[in-house]
């Protein structure tokens, strides 16, 4: 029997592989968890991905692709008579406010680069692009920089904790980094 023509076979592999990662963990990650997920032979997982590190990879350049987006929705909105902290300040909110279970699951891609040297580059590809972004919006790359750490750490943190969003803290907060 010759081989079934499946052009989508290696995007349902790295959907798969997001998918259980956001069900699983990194952890959870493996060619046959992702295989099954995709319903597709091991040997498919491992023909198109030799590695969890490439296939890590993949999910995240997919992962970090929709959060761009999303992060360029939002620079693009940035009214310049309005105090950037107000604006950053609805960033968070309107992060957190979203699918929390996306979120964690981008976090567990994003620091998943801490212990697959693989995996970095992506993940630093992605913080300077949204610097990259920012800064031009706002004209400052230092200061977007600054932001962009701001905020992250400020997302992880809210999610880490539950605590809930105060966005008159974040404004308070971002006002005494930024000087």
């Amino acid at each position: 029997m010759g081989r079934r023509y499946d052009p989508d076979r290696r995007q349902r592999i790295i959907d798969a592989a997001i998918t259980v990662v956001g069900e699983r963990g990194i952890a959870g990650l493996s060619h046959r968890s992702v295989a099954a997920a995709a319903d597709v032979p091991l040997g498919s997982t491992t023909y198109h991905f030799s590695t969890l590190d490439e296939l890590l990879v993949a999910a995240l350049r997919q992962v970090n692709g929709e959060w761009l987006a999303d992060f360029t929705r939002w620079a693009d909105g940035i009214d310049p008579a309005v105090p950037l902290t107000d604006e950053v300040a609805r960033l968070v909110e309107e992060t957190l406010s979203g699918d929390r279970s996306r979120m964690v699951l981008e976090y567990e891609l994003y620091l998943a680069a801490l212990r697959h040297e693989a995996v970095r580059p992506i993940a630093a590809e992605c913080l300077d692009e949204m610097v990259r972004l920012l800064g031009q919006r706002i004209g400052d790359v230092r200061t977007a920089r600054a932001v962009v750490a701001f905020t992250d750490g400020l997302t992880l943190q809210h999610l880490l904790t539950g605590q809930p969003f105060d966005p008159t803290s974040v404004r308070a907060g971002l006002a005494g980094v930024l000087g």
